[in-house]
């Protein structure tokens, strides 16, 4: 909190009392009279179990709460002013990582997120059918598949008004990460429904019940996540191994991978298409490892024997990873960046479209990251200069298409300059050894 700008500071004041002031509304207009507070009091506690155990997505930093399934049961089961209550036992969480303050807001965000869904549930006619009747489900499924989008929805939008007040992320990022995150919070409260159905005849029993699926998918979700992240260490290991052997190209690796990734989203790219060639980034000089050590670091021109002698890296590179299974599209990334659209490129000799589009893609990026960093046999050139380049060289070496998307996202993100950048001379035509 104290790290906070003062805007992102009154903005979670203001959450944190707009749920209180609804909680006391609610209280004093009798709103929990006839409520069953048996029911209230067991779903309380099912939602702070659930909260406490959140499960990992592969979006960076992301959980969801598994309390999402238990917040839309609320939801059926005790109406807007339940599952405002329900909601507030976020503040109650076993996460010890959550401080005083983050437990406040998660709570008044669970309570007006709840209410706001409970009030969707009840005006499109959810509340009149009894849970566990025969058909019951047909009956609602509607008002509650309306409910459950209007509370992932201002859940996720009270969130995001937190990160982006706070500076914690830019738009586009959240913009980015909301699909996956709100697919898995839809679907941890489909569970929702299932409880609210089999509520009446189990009782606390559908707890055991429906905790247990949860479990196990928060299971599954951690292990893909630890996959996800093995997967990074590998790789990661293996850009260190070329860096080290060559000490001029240190952080090229990770630098080509998000030029990569910037021109794969203004391009359209299915997430696992961009998870792909962000691999393809980090992996593309994988083959220097074959090369000699003193061509990478020689200080002047190579000679033939030399040049050719680099020009067998992609090969080498191929070699050395094509057995990795999740690398897929990447290999012909790897294979291929080095080709030209006039077909005067390495190792084949690939024109057009022939080239395939991993290979288009970071031709560009590796060939602007060459232009703009420190080499043996040159210094970095401003990132103007190497713009210019990469237009002068648009559709003899470099796609165009490629070209144009990369200046775009270079327009909206910039560029993380190399450090000690100095303006000098040099060519693409040698860019990307």
């Amino acid at each position: 909190m104290f790290g906070l700008p003062n805007t992102a500071r009154v903005y979670i004041c203001a959450v944190i009392a707009s749920a209180g002031a609804l909680v006391a509304s609610l209280f004093s207009g009798g709103s929990f009279a006839a409520m069953d507070w048996r029911t209230l009091v067991a779903l309380a506690v099912l939602f702070v179990v659930c909260d406490s155990l959140p499960a990992r997505l592969n979006v960076e930093g992301a959980r969801i709460s598994l309390g999402f399934a238990v917040s839309l049961a609320s939801v059926v089961l005790l109406g807007p002013a339940g599952a405002a209550l329900v909601g507030g036992g976020a503040m109650a969480t076993g996460q010890r990582s959550v401080g005083p303050v983050k437990r406040m807001f998660n709570g008044a965000q669970f309570a007006l997120s709840g209410f706001a869904a409970g009030t969707v549930f009840g005006l499109l006619g959810g509340g009149g059918f009894e849970p566990g009747q025969v058909g019951w489900v047909g009956q609602v499924i509607v008002p509650f598949l309306a409910a459950l989008v209007t509370f992932v929805v201002a859940n996720l939008g009270l969130t995001a008004g937190v990160l982006l007040l706070g500076g914690q992320a830019a738009a586009h990022e959240l913009a980015r990460a909301s699909g996956p995150v709100a697919a898995g919070c839809v679907g941890y409260g489909m569970f929702g429904l299932l409880i609210a159905g089999l509520w009446g005849r189990l009782g606390l029993l559908v707890a055991v019940l429906v905790l247990l699926p949860l479990l196990v998918a928060r299971w599954a979700l951690e292990q893909a996540y630890a996959q996800q992240r093995a997967h990074d260490a590998t790789l990661a290991a293996l850009c260190q191994a070329v860096e080290t052997k060559d000490p001029f190209t240190r952080g090229h690796c990770g630098r080509v991978s998000r030029a990569a990734v910037m021109v794969a989203r203004q391009l359209g790219m299915r997430p696992e298409r961009v998870e792909t060639l962000r691999y393809t980034g980090m992996l593309h000089d994988v083959g220097k490892l074959g090369v000699p050590t003193r061509i990478l670091t020689k200080d002047g021109p190579l000679s033939d024997e030399e040049y050719a002698a680099v020009q067998l890296h992609p090969m080498r590179g191929l070699e050395i990873v094509r057995e990795i299974g999740f690398l897929d599209e990447a290999l012909a990334g790897i294979m291929h960046h080095h080709e030209r659209m006039d077909g005067r490129g390495y190792p084949l000799g690939l024109a057009g479209d022939e080239i395939p589009e991993f290979a288009r893609v970071i031709g560009v990026a590796d060939a602007f990251d060459v232009m703009t960093s420190t080499r043996p046999y040159r210094k970095a050139r401003p990132v103007g200069e190497a713009v210019r380049e990469l237009r002068r060289c648009s559709g003899t070496q470099f796609d165009p298409v490629m070209v144009e998307a990369f200046l775009r996202a270079l327009d909206l993100h910039g560029w993380e300059a190399e450090a000690g950048r100095r303006e000098v001379a040099g060519s693409a035509e040698r860019a990307g050894m």
